[in-house]
């Protein structure tokens, strides 16, 4: 079978997270992960409860075909399991897509990535346009990987379409599965709490992420564990950056390999720390803090244009989509 060069692959460590755009540690191995955004629809169509949903298993690659569709599969696979070197023109932070997509996007409740492909397309609220899978993955790579928008039908969208068609195999078309997108936790007991979010980050995520929240790297500069927040995170428009969703991805998949084992409380509080924290710009910020939370983050999930601890975040953002010779 003929394979298209992949960089070494990575093998994923406990860590804690996060979205869209990233989170989940990994070190460099020579086979595949076990435990990998799938792009998901903001208001997937409607479904009963997960209960009775439909569930399928998304084909292992060993199925994968040979000749060049084959090859395609594979490419997109290798981008989406390191995305920083195999697409590194349109990545501006040290996140991979499976960070935050766990077993390079076949985990349920991890934002897989087949799942995702089944409800496309579909309209986005947050463009207020139908998006095909294509214009979905652009978006990833403008918020999510704080970089820039791969043009349409470029080989790295092509690749990820179809790596994302190969694992929606078996799947219903237009029909939310099982395990689809990141759990909806319902309200918790307490109100979120920023100081108990910093205890709980600091007992269950700080050994991988660190305490300032930068991840860790290898002593050759390869990334162990992403950045939660900081100039090397995702940006402000990513969907990770609302707490209701990372409250989600938290609840489901962190401590990585320790999935379900925090109380939705603590999830909600590590959310609330995690997202009260600076990180790079809103791509599409316009005039000024206020104005911008005024048209894309009024909602109480987002601390974007709030002050938080005497900060009002988003004033002393880095930039958003800084791609830089290295990166």
């Amino acid at each position: 079978m003929t394979r298209h060069p992949v960089a070494p692959s990575i093998a994923a460590a406990a860590v804690l997270v996060l979205a869209t755009t990233g989170l989940v540690g990994y070190a460099r191995a020579t086979g595949p992960a076990t435990p990998a955004t799938g792009a998901t629809p903001e208001q997937p169509p409607a479904q009963k409860t997960e209960a009775v949903r439909p569930s399928y298993t998304p084909p292992s690659d060993s199925d994968i075909p040979s000749g060049p569709f084959g090859d395609m599969i594979r490419l997109g696979e290798a981008i989406f399991h390191d995305t920083q070197h195999n697409a590194k023109g349109f990545v501006g932070n040290d996140l991979q897509c499976s960070n935050c997509h766990i077993d390079r996007g076949r985990q349920p409740n991890s934002a897989p990535l087949g799942a995702a492909y089944l409800l496309y397309p579909a309209y986005r609220t947050k463009n207020a346009h139908v998006n095909t899978f294509q214009e979905r993955l652009q978006g990833c790579f403008r918020y999510s990987m704080n970089g820039k928008a791969p043009p349409l039908n470029d080989k790295v969208l092509v690749a990820l379409e179809s790596y994302a068609y190969f694992l929606a195999k078996g799947g219903p078309t237009g029909v939310v599965v099982k395990g689809q997108g990141y759990p909806k936790l319902k309200a918790p007991d307490q109100p979120a709490d920023y100081d108990r979010g910093a205890k709980a980050y600091a007992q269950h995520c700080s050994l991988c992420h660190g305490a300032d929240g930068a991840g860790q790297k290898s002593a050759d500069g390869q990334t162990v564990f992403p950045p939660l927040w900081g100039a090397r995170s995702f940006n402000w428009g990513a969907g990770m950056a609302s707490i209701n969703n990372a409250a989600g991805f938290i609840k489901a998949n962190m401590p990585l390999g320790l999935g379900g084992s925090l109380t939705d409380q603590e999830a909600w509080d590590i959310a609330t720390y995690m997202d009260s924290q600076e990180r790079p710009q809103d791509p599409r910020f316009v005039d000024s803090v206020a104005e911008t939370r005024k048209r894309f983050h009024d909602e109480p999930t987002s601390k974007y244009g709030l002050v938080v601890n005497g900060v009002l975040l988003g004033e002393k953002s880095p930039p958003s989509g800084t791609i830089s010779a290295a990166d």
